[in-house]
């Protein structure tokens, strides 16, 4: 448990320092915000800051900071310390600045930051990458919750051929058309406390029965590959046989895959396209803080929790280390906290996915309707757009569903998508520093943001959806990209401040 709890201190303390230093470096004031300059009574709505801080914690938090760290810990405790750091370094930083200067430039969404901060071919590129992951988003946010809900939740088997399963993923897609085309206080701000309530109960159930039931936790200095710190793993014929997290560690290639697996858990570009709808609902500026950057601290937080329960789970033999993420979850909820309260911790992460694909469709339909002009003034003309994007949506959530690869297929491209958007953000704020006589601090984003394209490059590189190249000569393109996009954003930032003093 001293790793998990060291790790924990690194978030939380991290968080209380350079949180403070970010908002110093952006410098909220008292000018009025979009909510007031731009109320139009359906996006562009004042609503009080807690709920807009709990409302982007549900928008951000989806099924990323569970079954990413799940999937992440079978690199061993090396996580309890990887996941706050880049949190705090990174994701919420990202978080911050994304949400901020959205909100500065009037509530725009983050396809207007991007074309204002780099060019027309990185914007072209980004409205197509967003777009995509956006769907992407909004069919594995009905797929993941509708699979739990069917079957650890109401009994049922999930299956393809049942139409229970179809009925779940229906409910779960009417629920999101209309939160899709109505007001943003009429739906989401009304349910989502209710929700909210549901995940702080989850998320804190199962940090106190960690302790409570005594999970048996691997420390960093510990014999990984210790009789007495073996998990246990599925084998092809179906028999469970020893895991040793110490040779996943040294064989799974920990850079890029696990940063690409544990994903929103540490840094999530999706998260961008939701704060800039949050950007648009702030009282005040000087709540930026405390909505976008402590919000991500918190999903930090899950992340962490859920990597330390199923560690604990995998030792305990209860439930094989590569026998899913669902099943974990749904062992992890009932052994903790019982039939009665496992259920209502299993509506918890129900509600996580649930509650960022919403606003990731709405996200959507904003993004394309800001990018082609198209006018959103009424119920109906947000509803032909919608009609438009849930029949792409549903089209990805059938091939997933009915092709026996198809879901991995569609996580692993989403988690991809999901790291690789991030880089238009960083950049973007990099700009932004340039523009605004901050370049002394372009180094915030710089960092993350090179790390991160090294990163997602040598992945692409290297995997079987993408270039299919050996991890030797995928390692040297990702360092060259990486190189490149530091480069080229220092070259491209020093160029327009140059114009701009002219």
């Amino acid at each position: 448990m001293v790793t998990f709890i060291i790790g924990l201190v690194i978030l939380f303390v991290g968080a209380a320092l350079y949180g403070k230093f970010c908002e110093k470096v952006f410098g909220p004031d008292d000018r009025a915000t979009p909510a007031y300059a731009k109320q139009d009574g359906v996006d562009f709505v004042p609503m009080r800051g807690w709920k807009n801080s709990l409302i982007n914690l549900l928008n951000i938090a989806g099924t990323g900071p569970i079954f990413g760290p799940i999937q992440g810990i079978l690199f061993g405790p090396i996580a309890f310390i990887t996941i706050p750091i880049g949190n705090v370094i990174g994701g919420a930083m990202h978080d911050y600045f994304s949400g901020m200067i959205c909100l500065r430039d009037g509530g725009t969404q983050m396809s207007s930051m991007i074309r204002k901060y780099s060019n027309k071919g990185v914007y072209r590129v980004y409205n197509v990458f967003v777009c995509l992951l956006l769907l992407l988003v909004g069919a594995v946010f009905i797929y993941t919750p509708g699979d739990i809900l069917a079957t650890g939740i109401l009994g049922f088997d999930g299956k393809p051929t049942s139409v229970s399963t179809w009925v779940i993923y229906g409910a779960i897609f009417v629920y999101y058309l209309v939160a899709t085309v109505f007001p943003i206080d009429a739906i989401i701000g009304k349910i989502y406390p209710i929700f909210g309530a549901i995940l702080m109960f989850s998320a804190i159930g199962v940090f106190i029965g960690l302790f409570a039931k005594g999970y048996p936790l691997i420390e960093v200095w510990d014999n990984w590959q210790g009789v007495m710190f073996q998990a246990f793993q599925t084998t092809a014929d179906g028999a469970t046989a020893p895991f040793s997290y110490g040779e996943y560690f040294a064989n799974g290639h920990f850079l890029p895959v696990f940063f690409v697996t544990v994903a929103c858990g540490i840094l999530s570009g999706f998260h961008s396209t939701q704060t800039a709808i949050i950007s648009r609902t702030m009282k005040s500026e000087k709540q930026g803080r405390m909505t976008f950057y402590n919000m991500m601290i918190l999903e930090g937080f899950i992340a962490m929790v859920w990597a330390a329960a199923a560690m604990g789970i995998f030792n305990l033999g209860m439930q094989a280390a590569n026998a899913g993420a669902t099943g974990t979850v749904i062992a992890v909820c009932k052994d903790i906290l019982g039939p009665v309260g496992g259920v209502i911790a299993l509506a918890g992460i129900v509600v996580l996915p649930i509650t960022s694909g919403d606003t990731a469709l709405r996200g959507l339909r904003l993004t394309v309707a800001e990018s082609l002009h198209i006018d959103q003034s009424t119920n109906s003309k947000r509803l032909t757009l919608s009609a438009i994007i849930f029949a792409l949506v549903a089209a990805i959530l059938v091939f997933a569903k009915l092709n026996s690869q198809g879901f991995n297929i569609l996580w692993r491209y989403f988690a991809w998508s999901n790291q690789t958007l991030s880089l238009f953000a960083f950049l973007a704020i990099s700009i932004w520093m340039f523009e605004n006589g901050k370049k002394k601090f372009v180094w915030i984003p710089l960092i993350p943001g090179g790390f991160y394209a090294f990163i997602t490059i040598t992945y692409i590189m290297n995997a079987k959806i993408g270039f299919n190249l050996p991890w030797g000569a995928a390692y040297v393109v990702g360092v060259v990209a990486a190189l490149a996009y530091i480069a080229v954003i220092i070259w491209w930032g020093n160029k327009r401040t140059a114009k701009t003093l002219k």
